[in-house]
């Protein structure tokens, strides 16, 4: 009995460690520019639609900072995350923690990106993202201001990053991106709209749906591979993005990669469903190997 009781209090004092191994950063010291008179209050809840945990009403962008655990090798490579959910809230869990967890096993730093939102109007933001995209075209234009900030947010997680590289062991040059579905819009800006001293180093697309503007702005001249990943079956039909963006970068000589894969729906994430999707992490992994962002 002694030992299972020593062994649960070394238990409880590992998660306790891991916890305090994470930081909340403010990307804005005061109110972040562009949004001082938002009053709205961010918010989190467990989704019914999405099946895991969304942040709402985020008003003061964040990073949540996860640092490569002792004992794993710091590779120096930084991944800003920006999680999904159509600028009306983010998954932070399924398209954020759990890819910074798994990314820092791999001795990545990450960290999640909570950008601005449009203002929920109810208590269900996943529902009332999906109403609202019945009509795609208004929903896209009504939500431009906020993209446009969300951009903002996510040029401010890269400069961070940059910034304080040596506080975390990272390598200037091995500074990169990925997005997920509305995050891959904040992903894009970052690469397409941004000062050439402040682009990523990578970026990554996971059934990404890029505001179709962003297809026509010219590629950088900096070479910065992308990955790209989506479902055929997607619900929302952002496949065909994915496959543009992929022919973007080809057409202009950059390295890409693109796994579609036939099932999957939208929203997979780090979610298990046993098909060939479930594998998405791993193909990951192994082109930021070939990129040399895991030697």
């Amino acid at each position: 009995m002694k030992n299972r009781i020593t062994v649960l209090v070394a238990f409880c004092l590992l998660l306790c460690t891991a916890a305090k191994a994470q930081q909340t950063v403010k990307l804005y010291s005061g109110k972040a520019p562009g949004s001082e008179n938002w009053t709205q209050k961010e918010a989190q809840m467990y989704s019914d639609l999405f099946k895991t945990e969304v942040v709402y009403n985020v008003t003061n962008p964040s990073l949540l900072v996860y640092q490569v655990p002792t004992g794993v090798k710091n590779t120096g490579t930084a991944i800003v995350i920006a999680p999904g959910g159509g600028f009306q809230s983010l998954s932070i869990d399924r398209e954020g923690k759990e890819l910074a967890e798994i990314l820092n096993k791999k001795g990545i730093t990450a960290f999640v990106l909570k950008y601005r939102l449009n203002k929920t109007q109810s208590n269900d933001p996943a529902r009332e993202m999906m109403e609202k995209l019945k009509d795609r075209a208004a929903f896209e234009k009504s939500s431009l201001a906020t993209i446009k900030l969300a951009a903002e947010d996510g040029k401010n997680a890269l400069k961070y990053v940059r910034d304080n590289a040596s506080k975390y062991g990272i390598d200037t040059k091995k500074v990169g991106i990925i997005g997920f579905s509305a995050g891959s819009t904040v992903a894009m800006e970052t690469v397409l709209e941004n000062s050439v001293d402040q682009l990523p180093d990578f970026v990554a697309n996971i059934y990404g749906g890029p505001r179709p503007e962003l297809l026509t702005v010219a590629t950088p001249l900096k070479k910065i591979p992308m990955f790209l990943c989506a479902a055929s079956d997607d619900q929302l039909k952002l496949a065909p993005r994915s496959i543009q963006m992929y022919n973007k970068w080809l057409e202009a000589g950059q390295s890409v990669e693109l796994h579609m894969y036939s099932k999957g729906g939208h929203g997979f994430g780090t979610g298990k469903q046993n098909l060939p999707v479930d594998s998405w992490e791993t193909r990951f992994e192994e082109w930021l190997t070939l990129q040399g962002f895991l030697n």
